[in-house]
């Protein structure tokens, strides 16, 4: 990936970072109290920051803040998943389709970049990374659509999505499928063929829907089996 000048994190927002992270990572469980005092003795810092990032993982998506109780993690349900899918492969369609009319020099190079950078973890078997630079990939390809409230409106629904975006890789026949699928939806992009591309990135991202429900349904088969035990 090209290398960009970050910019200045607010005490709020590093905060926001934090807590996210956790739930991305599975270190704050789905429906777990997010309290807003522990936290902030957690982090050494005052309520107010804390609130504030809390506040932003509510509109996001990601959080739930009943009345007189508090934020809590957002429990995802299979048709949550359904419908955050349904959203990704609208936009990414759009983007996709558009892309010829926005297309660069630079861009193209930038995309095969990413790429190698994908192929990279994957060879090292990294998942962890090989997530965030998928992460990047498809919001790159979200830009070069070039409507910032497609930008915008995806950026939150993918926000919702890390929390549970590991479950699409569980598998090493998903993995290996993954990065053959994202080779085949840059080449196509950067060489024009835009249909090509679209249809690939349909079916990648309905599999990987598939695994994730999986998922969901054989630990709720778990859950089920243990109560009635």
């Amino acid at each position: 990936m090209p290398s960009v000048k970050r910019p200045i994190m607010t005490m709020k927002h590093q905060i926001y970072q934090i807590i996210k992270k956790e739930i991305c990572n599975g270190n704050y469980a789905a429906g777990q109290w997010l309290q807003e005092k522990e936290l902030a003795e957690q982090l050494n810092v005052s309520r107010s920051p804390v609130r504030e990032a809390l506040k932003q993982l509510v509109d996001e998506g990601l959080a739930i803040e009943y009345p007189n109780k508090g934020v809590f993690v957002k429990e995802f349900t299979v048709k949550d998943i359904e419908e955050i899918y349904d959203v990704r492969i609208l936009l990414e369609s759009y983007a996709i389709k558009n892309s010829v009319k926005t297309l660069t020099s630079k861009n193209i190079q930038e995309l095969m970049e990413t790429l190698q950078l994908l192929v990279k973890y994957y060879e090292k078997n990294d998942l962890t990374h090989y997530i965030e630079v998928d992460t990047q990939l498809h919001q790159y390809i979200i830009n070069l659509g070039g409507n910032s409230l497609i930008v915008d409106t995806y950026r939150r629904i993918y926000s919702q999505s890390q929390q549970f975006r590991i479950y699409s890789l569980t598998t090493q026949r998903r993995f290996d499928d993954s990065v053959t699928e994202h080779r085949s939806i840059v080449e196509n992009i950067c060489s024009g063929n835009w249909k090509e591309a679209d249809r690939v990135n349909k079916i990648h991202l309905a599999l990987a829907r598939e695994e994730i429900i999986q998922h969901f349904e054989s630990k709720k088969a778990v859950e089920e089996e243990k109560e009635n035990e």
